[in-house]
């Protein structure tokens, strides 16, 4: 219940307008979200180089609906690249394509990414096409399919997400095209007639894909905090022998820095997600509705917090 509650109220703009006034909810949100703009996120993803950990800067916003915004997301996105560059961050861009005008029109959508990855072939650098909710799957993997990868195979890679019932057949495909990606768990609302509603469903899937990744697929990033998943994550690569550089763990920024840490110094690749601008609200209600329990843990670090302070 509390989880359909939070995503509900991911959706609700009166209730960000609200939440992002709040001086409370701003620092509850800041556990999360590297801030508002790409100069308070550049610090963030420095301390995480400086533990050894890479990151890939998301610009939040989605669902955009005039071309003007399209064009100035991708604007943005390509000033991140250039800061990324000049700042010798060993870093790499997430971005939506409904952010980038998917929901125009798929030409805008296409011109606009096309743009974000000639700047990343530039700089040698990576793109990942963020997976959203359902309704999008298909369109998303058809235009990287047939649109993108062919021309930036090195720069862009795809997100797959395990609650979806599809999704071993989409890692088959991956695996076929030699393509890079991220496999999650996912963090939408969707019906059960295209994902589990079952956990283990989600879990069982999770890691049938995460071992055909890892051993057929183009340097994988396993995106989860579930250290079950990891233990085994590791176990697999023992057994078969697969090198530790040919894989990643990913984690939210924010999200476990303590297992984060551990991992680096067990000599696993770490990358963590870091998240970026104004629109963090419904980031943050979705991240909330993954696991109830941060909405205790994130109201507790804050009153610490603020206790110090005083």
């Amino acid at each position: 219940m509390l989880r359909k509650t939070l995503l509900y109220l991911s959706n609700q703009q009166k209730v960000f307008t609200f939440v992002r006034r709040n001086r409370l909810a701003r620092r509850m949100a800041s556990r999360f979200v590297a801030g508002e703009t790409i100069d308070e996120a550049i610090p963030a993803v420095r301390a995480l180089n400086a533990r050894g950990i890479t990151a890939s800067l998301d610009l939040l916003g989605e669902s955009v609906h005039h071309e003007d915004e399209a064009r100035a997301t991708a604007r943005s996105y390509l000033e991140v690249l250039d800061r990324i560059n000049a700042e010798k961050l060993d870093a790499n861009v997430s971005l939506k394509l409904t952010a980038m005008g998917l929901d125009v029109s798929e030409e805008l959508c296409v011109a606009n990414v096309q743009m974000v990855l000639e700047r990343a072939r530039d700089y040698d650098s990576f793109v990942r096409l963020d997976m959203e909710s359902s309704e999008y799957t298909e369109r998303t993997l058809q235009m990287f399919e047939h649109r993108l990868y062919p021309s930036y195979p090195k720069n862009v890679g795809i997100v797959l997400q395990s609650y979806l019932r599809r999704t071993v057949a989409d890692v088959e495909l991956a695996n076929r095209l030699g393509c890079r990606v991220r496999i999650c768990k996912g963090a939408y609302q969707e019906p059960a007639s295209v994902a589990f509603p079952d956990k283990r469903d989600v879990d069982q899937t999770y890691v049938r894909c995460m071992q055909s990744l890892m051993s057929d697929g183009n340097y994988p990033g396993l995106a989860t905090h579930d250290e079950r998943i990891i233990t085994e994550a590791k176990r697999f690569a023992t057994e078969r022998k697969i090198p530790a550089d040919r894989f990643e763990f990913q984690m939210l920024y924010g999200v476990r820095r303590d297992l984060q840490e551990r991992l680096v110094r067990d000599g696993y690749r770490m990358r963590v997600y870091v998240p970026f601008g104004t629109q963090w609200y419904p980031y943050l209600m979705r991240r909330l509705a993954e696991r109830p329990a941060n909405v205790a843990f994130m109201t507790g670090n804050v009153v610490k917090e603020m206790l110090r302070g005083r």
